[in-house]
């Protein structure tokens, strides 16, 4: 027989996995026709203690978004306690990502899913992972969760640093419609609602529009426009829900700029090397999702079909080509074209066992991009006058996992997980036959977590497990360099591996001992084996070295009074080669993230007014192995008011960059050539981070 216990840990677990955050969250006011929040079932003031298997993971709500002041779409993750976003281009453009000890690059290591369906994109033009998340419309957020490190036997590839998972409303309170505007021609307009149809089932709908110039000397015309309709029943444990999305986007972009131009007067702090650099993209999605629970059982299945186009052109470099009459200087186009197949299903068993409670969950994930084109072409002013790499990739992955929870104790249960990954991939080189092939990997990825407590509302863990993120499929089959525009041209080169093995170890505290504080400390290693990476803005493999990351976190969840929350996020790490071969300089990893802090303070009583305050450091970092050229660090501070005129009307102030301070966004160190160089020069490459800028916000209750 089946333990009362255990069953109504299960319900607990169901309840914090879907409802339930890591920290306490306002109370919802469902007769305020100013709020989109759905009516949600506050937690205990023990946040996740005896809920989490891990010390690295939490649940955040759309109770604790609603007063954070947001630049871009994508920094909602930044509630990922150690997360960076930032941006080296245009705002059409995915993100950059920073956790752990790792400059993500566009996503590399850390997976992201909206409603189910991956975001990261393998064998992509631009990076392998590129994970575009300019789509999200943050007032339609319900959940995030995230989970750090190779533990979780249902997450796989690209997650070795972490993941997070995203979920929309099912339903709205009632329908909103708002306007933002600017400075800098900042324009923005939603329409969204969830009025019941037919059979009691609720039509989610979203419209946004938005325009952008920005500061830059050349304004970059962000044009974006997106789309949502999602028609659900029942609810996440019970129901199902059929989602439609479209999303499309072009800008201009001023990338980074070398730091000699703007000393020398050059170029201004906001401007620009290349005019004619930008981009345009679009993505379509249908999915579906179904999920049934009892006592006994918990099933769910996700499947989707997704339709994605970029073009992407960039000028890192300038000039190495030359730039004078019939020269044709060092832009670039990126172009991606795919349509992406998927469904995951999974299946818990709640049961005992000899008379200790016990859970587990058989789960299945495929995945197949069907890569129609993806080129890399020399271009001049986006004309292309020369084809460096034009291929064909079918790369398809199928996975099995299982992952069992057994209650030794009273005060000590485990959790085991294995999971198993199969992939396939196919190229077909339109340019260098030589590079055409197939190849088929697989990796076996063991996990396991052991929690001790709680004792005192308090909580310990010891994790550890294998992951790995997989490689480009052109880099896994290539056998020769395709560059035209490199001096090894022709030239034999390594393939990359397939697939990458990590090692990951975290210990850690989750305590809410103190009233009114949730605090978690971990403490934890990964380890990322020898490989080589194919490089999107070369279309060429490049050797690195095996790694070891580690590092400290501390998340802090502080409630003085219902009223008043105030959130305090530090992590430390430290980024190593673990081998390096004799022509290097030094082991440190260029771009590894070393220091981040975010302090956030938000009051919401339900009144007539309400708002947020967030600091957030980003520590200096290595540009270069000998750790002799450095990024300087940088501290933003970001602002929201809000206020009721009246029952249905409710203006915000964001103050972005409150401080106006001067600081990059992101800085790299490479060689380049400006127009009247002889050659090639080593500097610092910076995209700086935008200035003050004030936006308003009328929202309308319908």
């Amino acid at each position: 027989m089946k333990s009362t216990q255990f069953m109504t840990r299960g319900k607990r677990i169901t309840q914090a996995l879907t409802l339930a955050t890591c920290v306490i969250a306002f109370p919802s006011y469902a007769d305020d026709d100013l709020e989109l929040d759905a009516i949600e079932v506050r937690p205990d003031n023990n946040g996740l203690v005896g809920v989490a298997n891990t010390a690295s993971e939490g649940t955040v709500t759309s109770a604790q978004l609603k007063n954070r002041p947001l630049t871009r779409p994508a920094e909602v993750l930044e509630v990922v306690p150690g997360l960076i976003i930032s941006q080296h281009s245009g705002e059409g453009k995915a993100n950059q990502y920073y956790l752990r000890g790792f400059n993500l690059d566009h996503g590399t290591d850390f997976a992201t899913t909206v409603m189910g369906m991956p975001v990261n994109m393998p064998s992509h033009a631009h990076g392998q992972g590129y994970s575009d998340l300019q789509f999200l419309i943050p007032e339609l957020i319900d959940r995030v969760q995230y989970r750090k490190g190779p533990y979780t036997a249902a997450v796989g590839d690209f997650a070795t640093a972490g993941s997070a998972s995203m979920d929309y409303f099912r339903v709205l309170n009632h329908p909103i419609a708002e306007l933002t505007v600017g400075e800098y021609g900042y324009r923005r307009a939603l329409l969204a609602g969830s009025p019941q149809t037919v059979g009691d089932g609720h039509l989610l709908y979203a419209l946004e529009w938005a325009q952008y110039d920005g500061p830059w000397a050349l304004p970059q015309d962000l044009a974006k426009l997106n789309a949502l309709l999602r028609y659900s029943r029942g609810d996440r444990n019970n129901g199902w829900s059929l989602t439609a999305m479209a999303y499309s986007a072009q800008w201009d972009s001023t990338d980074q700029v070398p730091r000699r131009a703007i000393t020398s007067g050059q170029v201004a702090r906001y401007g620009y090397i290349d005019p004619s650099d930008g981009g345009d993209t679009y993505r379509y999605s249908l999915s579906g999702e179904w999920s049934a629970q009892d006592n006994d059982h918990w099933t769910r299945a996700h499947a989707y079909v997704i339709g994605y186009d970029l073009d992407l052109f960039s000028n890192f470099t300038y000039c190495t080509l030359g730039c004078g009459p019939g020269e044709p200087g060092d832009q670039f186009e990126q172009a991606d074209r795919r349509v992406i197949y998927g469904m995951d299903a999974a299946r818990t068993w709640y049961g005992d066992w000899s008379g200790r409670d016990i859970s587990f969950t058989l789960g299945v994930q495929s995945r197949y991009d069907d890569i129609r084109n993806v080129g890399l072409y020399a271009t001049t002013k986006r004309q292309r006058w020369g084809t460096v790499s034009q291929d064909k990739v079918r790369e398809g992955s199928f996975s099995i996992y299982g992952e069992s929870e057994v209650q030794w104790t009273e005060k000590f249960r485990s959790v085991i997980g294995l999971r198993e990954d199969f992939y396939r991939f196919d190229v077909n080189s339109g340019v260098t036959p030589e590079n055409s092939g197939s190849t088929r990997a697989s990796i076996t990825s063991p996990k396991l977590s052991l929690i001790f407590g709680p004792w005192n509302r308090t909580e310990y863990y010891v994790s550890a497990g294998y992951g790995f993120h997989s490689n480009d499929a052109r880099g896994v089959t290539m056998k020769v360099n395709p560059d035209f525009r490199d001096s090894g041209f022709g030239d034999a080169v390594d393939s990359s591996t397939p697939l990458v093995r990590a090692k990951g170890y975290e210990v850690g505290v989750r305590s809410a001992i103190v009233p009114g504080l949730q605090t978690t400390l971990s403490l934890w290693q990964l380890d990322l084996a020898s490989e080589l990476l194919f490089v999107g803005d070369a279309g060429v493999t490049e050797p690195s070295f095996p790694s070891r990351r580690q590092g400290i976190e501390w998340a802090n969840y502080w409630t003085p009074t219902r009223s008043v929350a105030v959130d305090a996020d530090f992590a430390w790490s430290r980024a190593r080669y673990t081998r390096i071969d004799a022509g290097t300089s030094g082991d440190y990893i260029p771009g590894a993230l070393e220091k981040t802090a975010s302090v956030g303070v938000v009051y919401d009583d339900g009144g007539d007014w309400s708002g947020g305050l967030r600091l957030r450091y980003f520590g200096s970092r290595p540009l270069i192995e000998d750790n002799t050229v450095r990024s300087p660090s940088s501290t933003l501070v970001n602002l929201r008011l809000g206020y009721k005129l009246d029952r249905k009307l409710k203006l915000s102030l964001d103050v972005l960059n409150l401080f106006d301070r001067k600081v990059s966004d992101i800085d790299y160190y490479y060689a380049s050539r400006l127009s009247g160089e002889a050659a090639p020069v080593d500097d610092i490459h910076t995209h700086p981070a935008e200035p003050r800028m004030v936006r308003f916000t009328l929202r309308v209750g319908l």
